[in-house]
């Protein structure tokens, strides 16, 4: 048998990663209508920070969850959410052929996924996180990648909760318990983030 050469990603540019986690979402869920309505208020921010980051040579990772669906693929998922009540909020997040895709099967983006292994391989070292939301999906990724080393940064306007109370006091635990840095997306430097990284 022949052998095939697989094309191989290459290492990122810089050692910065920008993860966009659950965004790809029917919001059909317990408290889905009040967690929409704080996403729509997200979205032209994050759309910002994607547009920022790509300018940079930033990568961007979608990880999102799989809903029990073993069988789900991106594009699948991106259909079934573009017809659901949070196509608004979907539609100017799609992932394009420039973005990592993973999927997931629980909260945290690391448990069961090839996500460290992927940053690994992009020779990775700090994540900013946003997505949905701050109190489940992107504190359990928080906190795993405390244990794992990353320098972690949340931009408080590119996330968010059912409530502001919720989201609030979520980004405070993070920031008290996993080390995370707080900020908003204006105010988060990416050109000065790159080059204390390098």
């Amino acid at each position: 048998m022949k052998s095939r050469k697989h094309a191989q990603t290459r290492p990122s540019p810089v050692p910065v990663a920008l993860l966009i986690i659950d965004v790809l979402t029917t919001f059909n869920f317990p408290d889905g209508d009040a967690t929409l309505q704080n996403a729509l208020t997200i979205r032209d921010a994050l759309v910002r920070l994607k547009g920022r980051a790509r300018s940079l040579g930033i990568p961007v990772l979608y990880v999102n969850d799989n809903f029990g669906d073993w069988r789900s693929e991106k594009e699948v998922l991106m259909g079934r959410c573009l017809e659901g009540k949070g196509k608004d909020f979907v539609r100017p997040l799609l992932p394009d052929s420039e973005d990592y895709f993973v999927l997931k099967p629980m909260h945290s983006a690391f448990y069961m996924t090839p996500l460290e292994v992927l940053l690994q391989h992009l020779q990775v070292e700090t994540l900013i996180l946003t997505g949905l939301t701050s109190s489940s999906c992107i504190s359990a990724t928080a906190h795993d990648a405390n244990m794992r080393g990353f320098d972690i940064y949340i931009p408080s306007d590119c996330s968010c909760s059912r409530s502001s109370e919720e989201h609030t006091a979520a980004l405070e635990l993070l920031g008290a318990m996993a080390d995370a840095r707080l900020t908003s997306s204006k105010s988060l430097r990416l050109q000065k983030l790159i080059s204390i990284q390098k």
